[in-house]
């Protein structure tokens, strides 16, 4: 029988570490935030609410976080060695005990700073068996798991809008399985969440950045293929 000398020594088959909830969907919820952020990390600063701000470092989720950011899966081996990774990268971070709020306990608020000074900020949780929701990516509300491919796009509040994208992916074969759509309240930008039953072909992609009022359009591919941001 093999030796356990920590309990990043468990390895099952979708994950690292002692706890799907604080490993394996700590792991998914920052991989996804660093491909929403798009660019070079050099600092993030992971702000933990509930069971994930007191027991972070015994249940491995700061390892797991890091490992995320760092673009790793939850059943990648380097997950155990994410902290010294990131600091032999010049990735600075940082965990501070917070509360998020009526939200649930295995929450964290990721805010990013890219190489160009630019700030993401991304809130998710992780609530079981590995599985995560996002709920706010900057000044937004969203609501997405990463289980369908996702196509999240910010775009000026224009009348119509949804009806062209939803359009574009009808014509292309494309079901829409959910849409969810938010303003922000102090701008005149809004945002789709439109989860889909396939991957879109990235010509579909192109034709839905290319609408007058897109400003930016993600494509999140279904959870253990990664992230595209385009």
């Amino acid at each position: 029988m093999k030796k356990v000398n920590s309990i990043f020594d468990v390895l099952g088959p979708i994950m690292i570490g002692p706890s799907s909830s604080h490993t394996a969907g700590a792991a998914r919820l920052a991989k996804i935030a660093k491909d929403i952020c798009n660019e070079k990390i050099k600092k993030v600063k992971f702000y933990l609410h509930g069971s994930f701000s007191q027991t972070y470092r015994g249940h491995g989720t700061d390892r797991a976080l890091v490992a995320g950011i760092l673009g790793y899966e939850p059943d990648d081996e380097r997950l155990r060695d994410s902290l010294n990774i990131a600091d032999k990268q010049n990735i600075k971070y940082e965990f501070i005990m917070s509360d998020l709020g009526l939200v649930h306990p295995n929450t964290v608020k990721f805010v990013i700073e890219d190489v160009n000074d630019k700030i993401t900020d991304v809130i998710g949780s992780s609530i079981g068996g590995g599985a995560v929701i996002i709920t706010q990516i900057n000044d937004f509300e969203v609501e997405f798991t990463g289980e369908y491919h996702t196509i999240i796009t910010r775009h000026i509040d224009k009348r119509g809008i949804i009806s062209e994208v939803s359009g574009i992916l009808a014509h292309n074969g494309i079901n829409i399985a959910n849409m969810k759509v938010s303003r922000n309240p102090g701008s005149k930008e809004a945002s789709m969440i439109i989860e889909i039953d396939s991957p879109p072909e990235k010509r579909v992609i192109d034709m839905i950045k290319e609408l007058e009022p897109m400003k930016s359009v993600i494509e999140i591919k279904k959870a253990k293929d990664g992230v595209t941001n385009v």
